[in-house]
């Protein structure tokens, strides 16, 4: 048992003590009665001292009760004060205020009711004595005695709204049996910001001047208590929008491919990102804090007089190529870009550098021109990595061979290096009169050359240009014969063949060839050895398919090896 519990309180002491005096009284009256006339005077006296000292024990009763009340009420302030204090969740503060209200004043209901950015009341918090929540549809007040509150900005109390002559004949007040009311103001700094409305639906007179001094004391600190509350959501709510922008702009920053470093006026660096990072080959934890100069040559040399151009004048320089050697990454190939940092009143507070590594871009480049040198650049651009396998789809093609006459016996009497360089010279230009028609040269075999049309892209003109590229071929020759000296003059001869092809990837997955298997290849390529120096020869289903603007020589049957028909030949001679 509690301390409380064992021991009387001073109501109670007192009450005790009092009726114990008129107790006394009462015998000593009795006594009185029975005794001499002498001792009359001194009960008398004794009486008179107990009447007066049970009149002055139950004013001190009044006077401990009214001080118990007062206690009653600090208490309940300090709780409340507590309460309102110990969350800043504004939802948790609401709910803790109106069950605290219902608690302290026997109320049946409570409601807290704020005013928007417009101005309207808005219910945040209604709870019975229950400790639940009012649903919206059973929310039934009095408005026109909420609204006497705000206009005249002062506590409203009645003791039974059914009869009180201010809201008796109020429509809420009939049809929702209201009794006893009590509303006070909602103010903070002065200024009205809502309304505590409670109320009993079953009592009268439930209400009396201790609770409504006790609700407008209360009111006073839930004002402050909902103040923080709000002010702390709005806080975090930022705080929230904050996180989630920093949290973007980091991903943002983490994501963007070309490495980006920041620095504040004192040439500081305040931000580096991942690639940067990478590129430069420096934890950013070593980079950020320390002086944009220290980063490596020929950055750190270069930077100085460009960064102070930057921040002194507002000029940007944009895509300067920089080769710094990178320890344990080797040289590099880089491109700088240096722009001002602004605040939002347009004063310069750094530099922003963007770095972009084209090291890799420009190997691959340099590979490319390579590759394309060796292979079509129409069959690279037909080139899926992801998707290369060995096999390949039949295609109408024509196919052109052409090989340079005489060339063995040519070599013989040549040192390797003149043989090499007359070689490249020819093969050059079978190579350009084929490409200049768009054609794909397949291969190059010793000196002479493979080329087909119609793959990999469609040409619905395909025997055309390949015979406008063999015509082209003999020309370039004949313009190479004017620069070289007579020993160096050879010819190609040429053989042309339309016909079914097997087109794809040949070989193993570590080593492919992209060709054109089939008879009618082959058929080409006999043509070819059939032909003399300078000879174009195309067969009669090649000659079938040329356009206007030929001359044909007549034709014949040609026995070819491989074959065991004859096949039918023509000479392309020229343009009409």
């Amino acid at each position: 048992m509690s301390e409380a519990t064992l021991q009387p309180s001073v109501e109670e002491q007192l009450v005790r003590l009092s009726r114990l005096a008129e107790e006394l009284r009462a015998r000593v009256a009795a006594v009185r009665v029975k005794a001499d006339r002498h001792a009359q005077p001194v009960l008398q006296e004794i009486e008179g001292d107990l009447r007066r000292m049970s009149v002055t024990l139950l004013a001190q009763k009044s006077t401990v009760e009214a001080s118990e009340g007062e206690r009653r009420n600090l208490k309940a302030l300090a709780e409340i004060g507590q309460v309102v204090n110990s969350s800043l969740d504004l939802s948790t503060v609401l709910n803790e205020v109106m069950d605290t209200i219902i608690r302290l004043t026997g109320a049946e209901r409570a409601f807290l009711m704020l005013r928007d950015e417009h101005g309207t009341l808005e219910t945040l918090a209604a709870r019975n004595w229950e400790r639940a929540s009012v649903d919206r549809a059973e929310q039934e007040i009095s408005r026109t005695l909420i609204e006497r509150v705000i206009s005249r900005g002062e506590a409203v109390l009645t003791t039974n709204a059914q009869a009180d002559p201010r809201f008796g004949s109020q429509q809420s007040v009939v049809a929702y049996s209201l009794r006893s009311i009590l509303c006070v103001p909602l103010k903070l700094k002065g200024v009205l910001t809502g309304v505590i409305y409670a109320e009993n639906r079953a009592r009268t007179g439930l209400f009396s001047d201790r609770e409504r001094t006790l609700l407008s004391a209360f009111a006073d600190q839930a004002a402050v208590a909902v103040e923080n509350a709000r002010l702390f959501a709005s806080v975090r709510k930022t705080l929230d929008e904050v996180s989630e922008l920093k949290t973007l702009m980091e991903d943002v920053f983490a994501s963007i491919a070309s490495g980006v470093i920041t620095t504040d006026i004192a040439d500081i660096i305040t931000l580096c990102n991942q690639a940067a990072e990478a590129i430069l080959g420096r934890p950013r934890e070593t980079m950020v804090g320390s002086s944009l100069h220290e980063l490596p040559e020929p950055l750190a040399t270069d930077l100085p007089a460009r960064i102070e151009e930057v921040k002194n004048s507002d000029r940007r320089f944009i895509g300067l190529e920089m080769h710094p050697d990178i320890p344990g990454r080797g040289l590099l190939d880089l491109t700088l870009s240096i722009s001002p940092l602004k605040t939002a009143d347009q004063t310069t507070r750094g530099v922003a550098l963007v770095l972009d590594d084209l090291t890799e871009k420009r190997r691959l480049q340099a590979q490319r021109r390579l590759f394309e040198r060796m292979v079509s650049p129409a069959v690279i651009d037909q080139i899926d990595p992801d998707r290369l396998q060995l096999g390949g789809q039949r295609r109408v093609i024509t196919t052109l061979f052409a090989d340079i006459r005489g060339f063995t016996a040519f070599g013989e009497t040549m040192d390797p290096e003149t043989l090499v360089e007359v070689l490249n010279r020819y093969l050059a230009a079978a190579a350009d009169a084929i490409l200049g028609e768009d054609g794909t040269i397949d291969k190059f075999l010793g000196d002479a050359v493979m080329a087909w049309f119609n793959a990999p892209l469609p040409q619905p003109d395909h025997a055309t240009r390949a015979a406008r590229a063999a015509l082209a071929i003999r020309e370039s020759v004949a313009r190479l014969h004017a620069e070289l000296p007579a020993p160096l003059r050879l010819s190609y001869g040429v053989g042309i063949h339309s016909g079914d092809a097997l087109l794809g990837f040949v070989g193993t997955q570590k080593r492919l060839d992209y060709t054109a298997i089939g008879d009618s290849v082959n058929t080409a390529r006999r043509l070819q050895e059939n032909a003399r120096a300078g000879q174009i020869l195309v067969s009669r289903v090649t000659a079938s398919e040329l356009g206007p603007g030929f001359r044909l020589g007549e034709g014949a049957s040609l026995q070819v090896e491989g074959r065991g028909q004859p096949v039918e030949v023509l000479e392309l001679i020229g343009w009409v």
